[in-house]
């Protein structure tokens, strides 16, 4: 009886420490940090002609080109978010991008995860302004229907996920530090964002 006393005692003290070990390395991991709220457009700035707002817990972007950034900067991360395009739509979620100086309004100076349901180039094609760059595997999502889309960058390497499915992946070194935006696109197009949310990979 002794014997199997001791026994419960050390497969207890075993459980216990690996309980321990696995809770600190969730605490280990970056915190995911909100970007849209659902609410409103708190911590985002507007640069060109598209109109933004925040409808039913939509941030819902129309009126032609244009973009919007979070305040929030970032060098290695991983975001992810929720996507919704008009029909024949153009839109994209950039990353480490900033506003042009010597044209705010333009495209920004940076990555972009293009959200595009026509055959080429599409959806999670990486381009860099104006050109496309890094070809998608294939092309998963529909105009008028939610899908999630993640981009995840460390140096010079990046990642985009399409419904938890890797897309795209290439390396970089161009742009090193930015905000995240949203792009505006055709006048009489739509795109539609929510649960968006990033975490911070280089500290």
């Amino acid at each position: 009886m002794k014997n199997i006393l001791a026994l419960f005692i050390i497969l207890s003290l075993i459980i216990s420490c690996g309980s321990q070990s696995d809770n600190n390395k969730t605490s280990n991991e970056p915190e995911w940090i909100t970007l849209f709220n659902g609410e409103n457009l708190d911590n985002w700035f507007v640069k060109g002609k598209a109109v933004w707002e925040v409808k039913d817990g939509i941030m819902i972007g129309d009126g032609g080109m244009g973009h919007i950034y979070t305040n929030a900067v970032a060098t290695d991360f991983e975001i992810k978010g929720t996507f919704k395009i008009s029909e024949n739509g153009n839109s994209g979620l950039y990353f480490r991008a900033n506003p042009p100086e010597d044209d705010p309004d333009s495209w920004p100076r940076g990555y972009e995860a293009q959200i595009d349901n026509h055959q080429d180039a599409h959806t999670a094609w990486m381009w860099k302004p104006g050109n496309p760059t890094a070809k998608a595997k294939s092309l998963i999502t529909k105009d008028n229907e939610w899908f999630t889309m993640s981009v995840k960058m460390v140096g010079n390497h990046m990642q985009i996920w399409v419904n938890n499915e890797l897309m795209t992946e290439y390396d970089d070194t161009e742009y090193t530090k930015g905000h995240f935006a949203i792009q505006g696109h055709n006048p009489g197009q739509t795109i539609e964002i929510k649960e968006l949310v990033y975490r911070d990979l280089s500290k």
